[in-house]
């Protein structure tokens, strides 16, 4: 592995503080791996045979059940997916999926445990990243339980523009059929929920979002910091 690729994972606040020995441990038998689009990485029910780390490219998480499939999280760099289970030794409660060309680090499981158990600093680390996305699961569950399916859109609007620089001009980087299963509506809903905003100042053509009087879409979404602030 190049220096430079380790330079990068060892920046991660999840591997920063462990002992030099014990991140050469964990990186002896990780490698990278590059996967092109609409790749299947893990699937649901899986044993945990690696963490992941993704470095480029974006995976989707899904879930599945009664014929049904849905998104349950997007994953950009630099995240890991799926560390729960890793370090439970438990089967994956979602599949993964790439939905663009991705470069991902894959950390043998075994190893994972290993140094989880003989390093402290490590070992609150993933406690610590475990908490961030426990509470991402949370934050994600209210916007699904407290806020119609027009006013999630309106708030990942607000989001993806904060994200892009607060132009009101905003790109969306993945399919909307992607997109609606994220926000846990149909692709017809999406539909009338564009068509709700379109009301509220948002314009859209295919895959540009414009948002034209930002002050009544914030009114009408309701953006909470208990819910759409990352750094919460």
């Amino acid at each position: 592995m190049r220096s430079d690729d380790l330079d990068l994972i060892r920046a991660l606040p999840l591997f920063a503080g462990i002992d030099v020995a014990n991140f050469d441990a964990l990186m002896r038998a990780a490698y990278f791996q590059r996967f092109p689009e609409a790749v299947r990485l893990i699937g649901e029910g899986d044993a945990p045979d690696f963490l992941h780390v993704v470095v480029e490219g974006v995976v989707a998480l899904t879930g599945s059940g009664n014929g049904r499939e849905t998104v349950i999280e997007l994953v950009r760099p630099i995240e890991t997916f799926i560390l729960a289970a890793v370090v439970r030794d438990q089967a994956y409660l979602m599949s993964a999926r790439t939905l663009s060309a991705s470069r991902i680090l894959m950390v043998p499981s075994r190893d994972v445990r290993a140094v989880f158990e003989a390093d402290s600093i490590f070992a609150r680390a993933v406690v610590t990243e475990l908490a961030g996305r426990y509470r991402g699961v949370v934050k994600a569950l209210k916007g699904q339980k407290l806020r119609t399916s027009a006013e999630r859109l309106a708030n990942y609007i607000l989001h993806q523009d904060r994200e892009q620089g607060g132009t009101g001009r905003v790109r969306l980087a993945i399919e909307k059929r992607t997109l609606a299963s994220l926000l846990g509506m149909t692709p017809e809903n999406l539909s009338r929920a564009f068509a709700t905003l379109a009301g509220h100042g948002v314009t859209v053509n295919g895959s540009d979002v414009a948002i034209d009087r930002r002050a009544a879409l914030v009114a009408f979404a309701g953006p909470s910091p208990l819910i759409d602030d990352p750094l919460t």
